[in-house]
């Protein structure tokens, strides 16, 4: 696999691909058919606009998807239905194209995230196809700056600063707000010595008759063998309407965003939240808009700071760079990398996902941080950036799961989890599969690491500082394992020169080797 990204234009460079298209910014007039992620006001032309929505059961038929994001989903498509009142068709089919066929009328829909679905609409006839919304910059702007390049590498910071000096974000004249452009050095903390969370509870949404006919129909489907789902049901965590997102938004900005920033890296078994916003699956399902949510924090930033109870800038430039660097930056890979990149594969892992992790059971599992984090998401169907990255992906990593599966499972499993969303953070930088286009080096650790940024290690059966033996941490001894595997396919990559020239020091090296061979995939 090459490195899509360097050198070159992206996918697309020598014929344009279709589903790039300069689409349209507006059609007015015409009824706007909006997809499941594309929920909130700024989806439509005017606000009185008429509006098709499609609920389709053999989306949630194909694949396994966690319970509570198929209620998730549903929940929020039916309520934005109750919303618009008449305004609104909602048609509750197997597939789009039932409901599609039943329209004589000109339709509008704004471009989908995924290539399949834009694929989809494409071939439509009739259906105005409009540029994308709900992402701070546009795909024409992105693709200004990847081209202003020069064939040199697409860098999340240096797209995240040219975003904030052009819609002027947290800067101050030509210069970043407090003389940096990046606080992240101070955001790396390990959690509080005490084990609280330094935040309090958040604002939880609650139930309604809406979501109990979905849970209703839900446990029909799946009585009935139409479909499977894998997690627990519930009750619902997160937002379904546009009430909900904003309530959620300014519970964040008041009570948890000044200590968003210092241990937004850190894991407590029993603060699962810490301090983070939880808005992703409302910002995913197109409930808020990302630039509203990036002038709200700066706004809420700045009205402290007149008022002499200023925020930290750490935590409101962590959040903002969260927001309109990383999530608008995953958006655009996704579709400069072009459609084959979730296919990359450099460290030829393949390896299926073992079945104890497909399923949740994280009563199969011994490891403390490994059973913690699945135990959160069979419950929660979320956990936050580094129990996903640094927990699961670093074992998938360590263990050659084939990343394609693991892309798959990340989907089907996190209530914010979509294809656009997950390709370039699974294949990309969590399994290093394009070889460094995306991230410049493996996100492998040993145990040292997660007994550094969590509390896991101290009641695990399991000693970080072992390699060798009946309770050597699977992730110690998995790392020296996994980098003596791809040692050849690493040793071109400046970053990784010194974690491999240690392999060399250790003498028991063959025997750690075997010893993960073993263990393989078994439920560690």
């Amino acid at each position: 696999m090459g490195h899509p990204g360097r050198g070159s234009a992206g996918a697309g460079a020598e014929e344009r691909d279709p589903a790039l298209a300069d689409f349209p910014e507006r059609a007015p007039g015409t009824r706007r058919w909006t997809f499941a992620d594309q929920l909130g006001p700024h989806f439509l032309d005017a606000p009185d606009q008429p509006v098709l929505l499609v609920e389709s059961k053999a989306v949630f038929a194909r694949r396994r998807f966690h319970r509570q994001k198929a209620h998730l989903v549903l929940s929020a498509l039916r309520h934005r239905a109750a919303e618009l009142g008449e305004q609104a068709h909602l048609h509750q089919v197997t597939t789009y194209a039932e409901a599609l066929d039943r329209y004589g009328e000109p339709l509008s829909v704004c471009a989908p995230t995924t290539w399949s679905s834009r694929d989809h609409v494409l071939r439509r006839p009739g259906l105005q196809v409009l540029a994308a919304r709900g992402f701070v910059s546009s795909q024409g702007e992105f693709a200004r700056w990847a081209e202003g390049r020069g064939g040199r590498r697409l860098l999340m910071e240096d797209f995240y600063r040219d975003a904030r000096r052009r819609l002027g974000v947290l800067m101050d004249g030509a210069e970043p707000l407090g003389g940096r452009w990046n606080f992240d050095q101070d955001n790396r903390e390990p959690p509080p010595r005490d084990g609280r969370s330094p935040a309090p509870e958040p604002w939880w949404p609650a139930e309604d008759e809406i979501d109990e006919q979905v849970r209703a129909d839900l446990d029909r489907w799946e009585a009935d063998g139409e479909v499977s789902f894998v997690g627990d049901d519930g009750p619902r965590l997160f937002p379904v309407t546009r009430e909900e997102a904003l309530t959620r938004l300014s519970d964040f900005l008041t009570t948890r965003l000044g200590v968003f920033g210092p241990h937004e890296d850190a894991m407590l078994a029993g603060e699962r939240w810490l301090a983070h916003s939880l808005l992703s699956p409302a910002m995913n399902l197109g409930l808020l808009d990302p630039l509203e949510v990036v002038h709200a924090a700066e706004d809420t930033a700045r009205a402290r700071a007149a008022d002499g109870d200023p925020l930290p800038l750490n935590s409101v430039e962590g959040f903002i760079r969260q927001v309109m660097g990383w999530r608008d930056y995953i958006w655009h890979t996704y579709w400069h990398f072009g459609r084959h990149y979730r296919h990359a594969n450099h460290l030829r892992a393949t390896e299926p996902v073992p079945r104890w992790m497909a399923d949740l059971d994280d009563g199969a599992v011994d490891a403390a941080c490994l059973g913690g984090v699945l135990g959160d998401l069979r419950r929660d169907g979320w956990v936050h950036h580094i129990p996903r990255l640094m927990v699961l992906g670093n074992y998938a990593l360590q263990r050659g799961i084939d990343p394609l599966a693991m892309t798959d499972w990340f989907h089907r499993t996190f209530v914010d989890g979509y294809d656009w969303v997950m390709v370039a953070n699974v294949v990309g930088m969590s399994q290093h599969g394009d070889g460094g286009a995306l991230a410049t080096k493996p996100y492998a650790a040993g145990g040292a690491y997660i007994d550094r940024m969590s509390d896991y290690c101290g009641g695990c059966p399991y000693d970080p500082r072992k390699r060798l033996g009946d309770d050597a941490c699977p992730y110690t001894a998995g790392y020296w394992a996994f980098l003596e595997r791809n040692r050849e396919r690493l040793a071109g990559n400046q970053r990784m020169r010194r974690p491999l020239q240690g392999l060399d020091r250790l003498k028991d090296l063959p025997l750690v080797v075997e010893q993960e061979a073993a263990r393989g995939t078994a439920a560690p």
